[in-house]
């Protein structure tokens, strides 16, 4: 016992200049090692839309068509059009592009149903965007990055123009695609105010993947009236995504409420003995409702990603 509190002390001061109490991303961070903060959510109106559906159908018509080339391939090696080295050529040119830094996927769509997304942090602004560019030399849409600063946004919007960029998500779209999608509702649920840009990254990622989403903000248990107010919206979801720090108690209430089922995505939110998002984790991970999964600490974008592919089974 006296060696387990030892070490959760180890763990708890390993903290950031700034903010001592807040869990480093590393257990062993190098010497010199900086942590940023969330973005703030002042001014982020963003969080506020309601019922945004970006793309599906035109993504996913893209992969079919992918699909029927290779097929009407196998097809021309069977007749003898084409021999069987030469097509082998031909698929060893598609499936990834080597651009030095970065392998890019391009039959990621071919085998998930959905595109390579570009996880943006740690990138340089140069890899950003070649990336992008490239991705978008072989005509695919709603190219996804994540995890992108305001500062680096911007530079990225220098060289290509039509990025879309959210503030609040950290998210940026080139080839944006905005168009209604007739499948089932996802319920964005954040327990409270700070932990909108984890759950907008959750809400953008589902809305990109082409679902119909509503958000629900600042229903936590310190005030459960306020969720009870909205048990109409989330017993018409098809998937809800729960998004809560502190002692991350929200998923389990919601879990024995509904009949779908429930992503549960702890938060970085909290005070010392939080450690960084861990407490919420360990709750989430030991809820009693059968109908809960749980994601890593402030991922809203798996939790986006899961859900929609929830939300699609039987396409």
């Amino acid at each position: 016992m006296k060696v387990t509190l030892v070490r959760l002390y180890w763990i708890w001061s390993l903290g950031t200049k700034d903010n001592p109490h807040r869990l480093r991303r590393h257990p062993l961070p190098r010497k010199g090692a900086r942590i940023k903060e969330p973005p703030s959510v002042e001014g982020g109106d963003a969080y506020r839309r309601r019922g945004l559906s970006y793309i599906d159908r035109k993504q996913r018509k893209e992969i079919k068509m992918e699909q029927k080339k290779i097929l009407e391939l196998l097809k021309k090696v069977k007749n003898g059009e084409v021999s069987p080295d030469e097509a082998v050529l031909q698929l060893k040119k598609d499936p990834f592009e080597d651009v030095g830094y970065a392998m890019i996927d391009h039959h990621r769509g071919l085998r998930h149903g959905i595109n390579e997304v570009i996880f943006g942090e740690g990138k340089t602004t140069e890899q950003i965007v070649g990336i992008m560019k490239t991705m978008m030399e072989r005509g695919q849409k709603n190219i996804m990055v994540t995890r992108i600063s305001q500062k680096k946004a911007t530079k990225v919007q220098k060289e290509l123009p039509n990025m879309w960029y959210d503030p609040v998500s950290r998210i940026g779209i080139c080839e944006r695609e905005p168009e209604p999608s007739p499948h089932g509702l996802i319920v964005i649920a954040a327990a409270g105010t700070s932990d909108i840009p984890v759950a907008e990254e959750a809400a953008v990622t589902a809305e990109t993947l082409g679902n119909k989403v509503e958000r629900l903000y600042d229903v936590g248990v310190a005030g459960l009236h306020r969720l009870l107010g909205h048990l109409d919206v989330i017993m018409r979801a098809r998937v809800v995504v729960v998004v809560a720090g502190m002692e991350g108690a929200l998923p389990s209430v919601i879990g024995g409420l509904v009949a779908c089922p429930v992503i549960a995505v702890p938060a970085s939110v909290g005070y010392g003995a939080n450690f960084g998002g861990l407490s919420a984790l360990l709750t989430m991970l030991n809820a009693c409702s059968g109908n809960i999964s749980v994601v890593n600490i402030d991922n809203g974008f798996c939790g986006g990603y899961i859900s929609s592919l929830i939300n699609h089974i039987g396409d």
